[in-house]
């Protein structure tokens, strides 16, 4: 598309937009001499648009503001994923994208790890036992123990830098990792194997435990359906790091039923916030997080490090921007 034309930094008005995210304070502290603006909901970010030229925003984000906000320019997503962005809108009218691909990879990764061990040590067990005071004795049944993860298989489905760096956590803990992407590229020391997707049942029905780190495409949508639980190693642990709809909730629920599934760490859902009445709230064998593996101290600076450098490039007239998406 034909490079846009912002504003000197002298005129150029910034609008950021989140629910929680302190972006404004953090881009003042960088005293960068730029006006910005800030909301933490859709009524605020409405009114703010006709006035901005770039907007840093994600799940506030709307495809009709583009039609409120006859100045914008550029977006500067504060999520990795941008599935919630119109691309062919954007080209038609201009307007340049970015995503914030990287400012949480290890912060995910290491969420995702946590969710493994947690499931394998049986921690949620631990603190619903807690919450009801009751000490469980030992256990003689061993297929019902806490449980330890050297020697077990992991595959984590999206191999890229998420799923790189989860896969180095994972043998650091003597796993052996299969990593699965469209290009089944080696990534040294991060998996013992890189499989095509094509090959996802194959790896599913040898692996211990299942990792979701991919992006929500047209290919990857529904991608853990009935018949790739069907193919899941018995009695496997699923963790979802990566977006709700990549998951088929009722396959899910069916394969936790039947004990396909023995346990699941999801932090992203198909609707969010959770609807109160979900099954996955009240199972024993599920942990839930609220989409905060990419929650970090760092984030808002993080950001801030990605837009400033995209601004810098666009007053430049570079063409290509970091994580450029339009």
């Amino acid at each position: 598309m034909p490079q846009i034309q912002l504003p000197p930094r002298a005129e150029i008005a910034v609008g950021f937009a989140h629910a929680a995210y302190r972006l404004a304070d953090a881009f003042a502290a960088r005293k960068t001499g730029m006006a910005h603006r800030s909301a933490t909901d859709a009524d605020g970010l409405l009114a703010m648009a006709p006035d901005v030229d770039v907007l840093v925003v994600s799940g506030l984000w709307r495809n009709q503001l583009l039609d409120a906000a006859p100045r914008l320019r550029f977006v500067q997503s504060v999520s990795a994923g941008t599935d919630q962005y119109d691309k062919a809108l954007f080209r038609e009218r201009g307007v340049r994208l970015a995503s914030a691909q990287g400012v949480n990879e290890k912060a995910v990764a290491e969420h995702a790890m946590a969710l493994i061990l947690a499931l394998s040590r049986q921690l949620h067990h631990a603190r619903d036992n807690q919450n009801r005071g009751f000490w469980r004795p030992m256990i003689g049944d061993r297929t019902i123990r806490e449980d330890e993860l050297g020697g077990k298989t992991l595959a984590v489905v999206g191999f890229g830098r998420i799923g790189q760096r989860l896969g180095r956590l994972a043998r650091a803990f003597d796993m052996r990792v299969i990593g699965l992407r469209r290009d089944a590229a080696a990534a040294p020391g991060a998996a013992d194997e890189v499989w095509p997707t094509a090959r996802l049942h194959e790896a599913l029905a040898v692996s211990d435990v299942v990792a979701l780190t991919c992006p929500l495409t047209a290919e990857t949508e529904n991608l853990m359906d009935a018949a790739a639980f069907a193919a899941l190693k018995p009695g496997a642990l699923l963790v979802n790091a990566a977006r709700g709809k990549v998951v088929d909730d009722a396959a899910l629920l069916a394969a936790l039923a039947s004990g396909r599934v023995s346990g699941a760490g999801l932090d992203v859902f198909r609707e969010e916030p959770l609807p109160a009445e979900s099954p996955f709230w009240t199972r024993p064998d599920v942990l839930v997080t609220p989409h905060t593996a990419g929650e970090t101290r760092r984030y808002e600076d993080n950001v801030v490090d990605i837009l400033l450098e995209n601004l810098d490039r666009l007053w430049r007239g570079q063409a290509e921007l970091r994580n450029q998406v339009v």
